[in-house]
């Protein structure tokens, strides 16, 4: 059995800005930065960084590492947040071995870093902070050591770092600058880290290197001829070839007019390849220089674009196995319950990918958030229908949760005449942040609804010698021994009989509207004559009838309260 060591897989995750695609420029010596719109990354990518680059890069540094193991380079993912995460999935895991986390050091964690930490820690990946643009630090000069900067920039930058250290904590790491680190296992490395200057960049490759010869041995070695293991990044339409998937192959060799399964809505293709195609090195497979290079075979690590018969239902996020018929099974299980929908009370889930998708239900689930109905792609008007359904028997639940992905405008209409909530984000936990609000508030304006709506439960006792009028209306001092006592509110004797209705309340020759327990007040009461319906000392209870009562939610009541309905129950049920 022919092993080899194939490339580590590295994703490079942060918050949109932070400087993924210019550290990586600095690797390639390229503008795919400048040629992106607004600078930001629009697509996946893969860059692949020969071993040559990487000792060029690093010179003498290399000498602190016992490279031990003959890696032929390393094989970095560029994405435009987390999604290396949520597409790049295989049976088990991740298909990343490690992480670099970019971290602006002048703004330190922000809602998608936190986004990335979380999908870093439910995979267990490794991860190296860089702290990027160390260059904006006011007073910086370019290519000094820390030591030598001036003493004010210093100050700068340690207020900075330590303050990143502190909400890396808060995400419940330990960290500290990468040369400060003994165990690599229990602390998390910081590297600062310049995508202009190029600043740090050697010491985070060396970083990385070193983290592969640490934890990677078994992961990275890989049997030469075994068929080969990748997952889809991308599926596109390109001139000339038709559909054509974007692949990162993380095991075994393909060749072009292998067979191969590839995970698809409904059942697996079966296809042949076509052609391979794969970018120059140091090019990158979003956004090449070059044009790509057609190659008979490809071995892992690598990204390649595959261009097949029949990939139109391809989905990014699935596996691609080289075999035949007899692998369907295993790429259908694999893939698990990619759409479904359920006889349930839940939420309808739109995803941009197959790995966004199981990433997003498993927040929602975590979070006892059920689910209705999860599928691939924009949100369409059957979406909008399914939630409707739902709304009649929850509007808490009726509603559409879609991540990275568009609203068709016939959906949009439709959700707004419906009366529809959809929450869209670029950041799963922002999505559940969202509709956490959105249902408290909901919650709360229902409850106060209510509240309005109906007799609150009060229980009070007539204070002897404070009758100031006996009728027409009778005006009596009370005091609320229980629950709150409101204008309009029906009386009740003890013995269950109806006997008036609270016409004002005054407290200090103010009117309010309610009052609560433990208030003394005077009550303006119709309907009654004290001496006869009502005397001093009788106790008196709000009236609310049985059906009245059926409808008040567990949820709405106090203790006190939910006593004191209690009360009024059994009086009424004895009369």
């Amino acid at each position: 059995m022919a092993l080899r060591t194939r490339e580590p897989i590295i994703s490079v995750l942060g918050h949109v800005d932070h400087g993924k695609t210019s550290f990586l420029d600095y690797l390639r010596g390229s503008v795919v930065a400048k040629r992106e719109a607004g600078g930001i990354t629009q697509h996946i990518g893969a860059t692949d960084v020969p071993f040559e680059v990487v000792q060029a890069i690093c010179g003498s540094l290399l000498n602190n590492v016992k490279v031990t193991i003959p890696i032929r380079g390393l094989l970095f993912i560029d994405t435009p947040g987390h999604e290396a995460f949520t597409t790049l999935r295989k049976r088990g895991g991740s298909v990343a071995d490690l992480a670099v986390l970019i971290v602006d050091i002048n703004e330190g964690v922000q809602p998608q870093t936190v986004e990335s930490i979380q999908i870093m820690r439910q995979y267990k990946t490794p991860f190296v902070v860089a702290a990027t643009k160390v260059d904006r630090i006011n007073g910086w000069r370019t290519k000094f050591p820390l030591a030598e900067q001036l003493e004010r920039v210093r100050d700068d930058f340690n207020k900075k770092f330590y303050t990143l250290v502190a909400q890396l904590s808060e995400q419940g790491f330990d960290s500290d600058l990468y040369s400060n680190i003994k165990d690599f296992t229990k602390e998390v490395a910081i590297v600062p880290v310049s995508g202009i200057t190029g600043e740090g960049v050697p010491e985070l490759l060396l970083m990385l290197v070193g983290l592969s010869q640490q934890f990677l041995k078994e992961e990275l070695s890989i049997e030469v001829k075994s068929p080969g293991k990748g997952t889809i990044l991308e599926v596109k339409e390109e001139r000339g070839l038709g559909t054509t998937i974007d692949v990162i192959l993380y095991d075994g060799i393909i060749k072009r007019g292998d067979s191969i399964v590839v995970g698809a809505r409904g059942k697996p293709i079966i296809t042949k390849v076509k052609a391979l195609l794969r970018p120059h090195s140091l090019d990158e497979m979003r956004d090449p220089k070059e044009k790509f290079k057609n190659v008979n075979e490809v071995y892992a690590a690598f990204g390649v674009k595959i261009a097949a018969p029949g990939l139109e239902n391809a989905l990014a996020g699935a596996p691609v196995y080289v075999g035949g018929p007899e692998l369907a099974e295993l790429v259908q299980s694999e893939m698990g319950e990619i759409e479904f929908a359920r006889d349930i009370v839940g939420v309808v889930v739109k995803a941009d990918t197959l790995g966004s998708l199981e990433a997003l239900v498993k927040v929602l689930g975590d979070a006892e958030i059920p689910i209705r109905k999860g599928a691939i792609g924009k949100v369409v008007k059957q979406d909008v229908i399914e939630a409707s359904t739902v709304r009649q028997a929850s509007k808490y639940f009726g509603v559409i949760i879609a991540f990275n992905t568009a609203v068709m405008e016939e959906s949009e209409d439709y959700a707004y005449a419906n009366d529809i909530k959809i929450f869209q984000s670029k950041i799963i936990y922002q999505l559940l942040d969202d509709y956490r609000k959105w249902a408290a508030e909901q919650k709360e304006l229902d409850k106060r609804k209510r509240e309005k709506e109906s007799t609150k439960p009060a229980k009070f006792r007539i204070l002897p010698g404070f009758v100031f009028r006996q009728s027409k209306p009778a005006i009596v001092g009370i005091e609320v021994l229980a629950g709150k006592l409101g204008v309009n509110s029906r009386l009740m004797r003890e013995d269950g009989k109806v006997a008036g209705r609270v016409k004002g309340i005054q407290l200090e020759k103010e009117n309010i509207t309610e009052a609560e327990a433990g208030s003394k007040v005077a009550v303006s009461i119709d309907d009654v004559t004290i001496g006869r319906q009502l005397s001093e000392n009788d106790t008196v209870y709000t009236f609310i009838p049985l059906d009245e009562i059926a409808k008040l939610k567990p949820e709405d009541l106090s203790e006190e309260e939910t006593a004191l309905i209690k009360e009024i129950k059994r009086i009424q049920k004895v009369k």
